[in-house]
């Protein structure tokens, strides 16, 4: 399996879908960036301000992430 690293912050925790099919959020503020190591496989998309990560149970979390876009871009590339 491929890790990249990444310098991670404040995220997005879907926990899932409303009777309208509307996200349901909780937005989680952290005081400092930390690095974490990202399996590839998990990654779904990537936007110039988050990362979106699947975890288990169907959860997904966009991620603010501090490197600059065309960075990890390469990375995955």
């Amino acid at each position: 399996m491929k890790y990249i690293e990444l310098t991670l912050k404040n995220h997005i925790i879907v926990h899932g879908f409303d009777a309208r099919n509307q996200e349901i959020t909780e937005e989680v503020t952290v005081a400092s960036a930390s690095k974490k190591l990202v399996a590839v496989d998990r990654i779904l998309s990537i936007s110039e301000q988050y990362i979106l990560i699947k975890y288990a149970y169907g959860r997904i979390i966009y991620w603010e992430y501090l490197e600059e876009y065309k960075s990890v871009k390469a990375m995955l590339l």
